[in-house]
């Protein structure tokens, strides 16, 4: 049962719009400002937090956001409400319509994300990540995954923003396993030991387990369905290079992917600013691997479930709903309901990406 219901008001400030999804730790829904429009409300599970708790688990993501770098969600208040389920805390943050990257990842359904795309939204994580990892001391995110990048349209394109700074650290182990096939598939070799590590190259583990997912829609290691904190023996396969599967990556992308799924601490990235240097210098084109490989129906089961099986009418009914928006010199709206349609059939990115862009300047087109 869901903490929020639709249409509740909360603090006389937000009104709740709709139920977004949760994780494992917390509820997401949009809800309107009373004066600022648009937000993204996270809801923590556990009842009975008071401010002291959330300025804990928020401190991170509060002083990373005051920085305001494009590519890290920015987060706007932070508080407790009372419901008939008790005392819950919250926090909001900007709301990005296009979802989350699982979402952006799954609506492409049988075909790979472009390799162009792949690459630039690899880049802009790196950039916010960046600027976490420089900060004195370093600030480890600890659980980078698809659902904790968001992706949506803005006046230059797809922006990708990090999300979720430091919560992971604050909050149960055993709830973070319990998250989706997502967390622990996206966890260092270093994670699973004794001391159970975690670092700013353990992030680059991630980011290159997500590279890796974005370009053959697998996993670069198969893991078990009883994965837990004590499990052995998880890295000892060869990871195949992703060139196997996917025509359009060379063998210096591969290279770039082996160093960020490097076993070792000590031979892999130590940090987001040197994998956004590789991946900056990389160049595509040139020494392609013939392909061994291509799977015949690529289905983007890697993470469990399809969240957004690809749906043309329904994304149609959605384009043709923002265009009558659109008419009414709603604009904002329109390009949030337009993302939604992307994400339920690709295909029409390409026939209004460039309109998105225009209603998000306030230009009718």
């Amino acid at each position: 049962m869901a903490i929020l219901s639709e249409g509740q008001t909360i603090r006389d400030t937000y009104e709740v719009e709709r139920f977004l999804g949760e994780g494992a730790f917390a509820e997401v829904y949009r809800v309107k400002h009373r004066f600022l429009g648009r937000q993204a409300m996270k809801v923590f599970k556990a009842a009975g937090m008071t401010l002291g708790d959330i300025e804990e688990m928020l401190g991170e993501a509060i002083m990373l956001s005051k920085i305001g770098h494009p590519n890290i969600v920015r987060v706007f208040d932070a508080n407790t409400l009372e419901t008939d389920r008790g005392l819950f805390g919250y926090f909001t943050m900007e709301n990005v319509p296009g979802g989350s990257l699982e979402k952006f990842w799954q609506s492409h359904g049988t075909k790979f994300v472009p390799l162009e795309t792949t690459i630039d939204l690899m880049k802009q994580v790196c950039r916010g990540l960046t600027v976490a990892h420089r900060s004195d001391p370093p600030v480890i995110h600890r659980d980078i995954k698809p659902q904790n990048i968001l992706v949506g349209y803005e006046v230059d394109g797809l922006r990708a923003r990090v999300s979720d700074f430091g919560l992971a650290k604050s909050v149960n182990p055993l709830t973070l396993l319990a998250t989706a096939a997502g967390t622990l598939t996206f966890k260092a070799p270093e994670a699973f030991s004794e001391t159970k590590g975690d670092s700013c190259a353990g992030d680059v583990w991630a980011l290159g387990t997500t590279l890796y997912l974005l370009l053959t829609d697998r996993l670069p290691y198969e893991m078990p369905h009883d994965l837990g904190w004590g499990s052995q023996d998880l890295f000892q396969q060869k990871v195949r290079p992703a060139s196997e599967f996917n025509a359009d990556v060379n063998r210096a992308l591969d290279d770039i992917l082996q160093k960020t799924l490097a076993i070792k601490v000590e031979d892999r990235y130590r940090d987001a600013r040197e994998l956004l240097n590789a991946l900056e210098s990389w160049r595509p084109g040139s020494d392609h691997v013939p392909v061994k490989q291509l799977p015949p129906d690529v289905s983007k089961t890697a993470l469990g479930s399809a969240i957004s099986t690809p749906n043309e009418q329904l994304a149609k009914q959605k384009a043709q709903q923002a265009l009558d928006l659109k008419k009414e010199g709603r604009l904002a709206d329109a390009a949030d309901l337009m993302e939604e349609a992307f994400n339920k059939w690709p295909d029409l990115r390409d026939k209004y990406a460039g309109q998105v862009r225009l209603w998000r300047c306030g230009i009718t087109m």
